[in-house]
């Protein structure tokens, strides 16, 4: 045998060496998912545990600061520490309701009907744009932010709505909730591989130190508006590949026995 010989022999043994400890390997640290919790009852004020994350993170540095949708994560205004009780939450699907917003700036959209829908090669976010009609005297209206001065933003205007992830069967994709401790608002447009099964809510934050100071928080948060389901089930359909979006999309048929034992 030939030194050239001898050394490919030695390439292939080497090569075929590598691709073994790969392997195993791959078998050995297999992600798995995190531990099923059973949902919360579907209440406008509920408790939870919210945690935080930003774009920096390692396990989100490659989605930059992009959300599961496609649109770019927003942090929340700030707080505005006294939180007011509004009479009901909303459903995405439901005729809006008025809000108290100024329609001339740009810190804040109101809240509306929420649907997506996906184009080849990109995804964005696509919100129903309705014109909100004057009610007539003695008519009642739910809002969505109390029009008291405490619960307006700099300048009176409704706070910004921040980003915050969370498995959309309990909170499907566009659900709007209040922090009753902060009074900040935030919309559900995210997910993630350890919320999935999960009562957690994932909270965006702009940077590293504001994350780290949140840390790992049991909030009341009440419910302003709820995303639609089916719009969430349509969507994560697609995407189903990876075991957490294959949870949601069982828990969203209704199978939650199989969404409990996938592992």
């Amino acid at each position: 045998m030939t030194y050239t010989q001898r050394r490919n022999l030695a390439l292939a043994v080497l090569a075929a060496f590598i691709a073994i400890i790969l392997l195993s390997g791959c078998g050995t640290t297999e992600r798995v998912l995190p531990p099923y919790e059973r949902p919360l009852a579907k209440t406008d004020f509920q408790n939870v545990r919210t945690t935080a994350y930003t774009h920096t993170e390692a396990d989100h540095r490659e989605y930059s600061n992009h959300n599961a949708l496609g649109g770019e994560l927003h942090a929340a205004g700030p707080p505005i520490h006294r939180a007011e009780a509004v009479a009901r939450a909303t459903l995405a699907y439901e005729v809006p309701r008025a809000i108290p917003v100024d329609e001339t700036s740009s810190y804040s959209s109101q809240l509306q009907p929420f649907s997506m829908e996906e184009t080849s090669g990109s995804r964005r976010i696509t919100r129903t744009t309705k014109r909100v009609t004057k009610t007539t005297r003695g008519a009642k209206r739910a809002v969505a932010v109390s029009p008291g001065r405490h619960s307006l933003g700099e300048g009176g205007r409704p706070p910004q709505i921040g980003s915050a992830a969370a498995d959309w069967s309990r909170w499907p994709a566009g659900t709007v909730f209040r922090l009753i401790s902060t009074g900040q608002n935030y919309r559900v447009e995210d997910y993630g591989w350890a919320l999935a099964g999960r009562n957690t809510i994932d909270l965006y934050m702009p940077n590293q130190r504001e994350m780290n100071s949140w840390g790992a928080r049991q909030e009341t948060i009440q419910v302003l508006q709820w995303g639609d389901p089916q719009e969430s089930l349509q969507f994560l359909s697609r995407h189903q590949d990876y075991k957490h979006i294959r949870r949601m999309v069982l828990e969203l048929k209704g199978r939650h026995k199989e969404a409990a034992a996938l592992r």
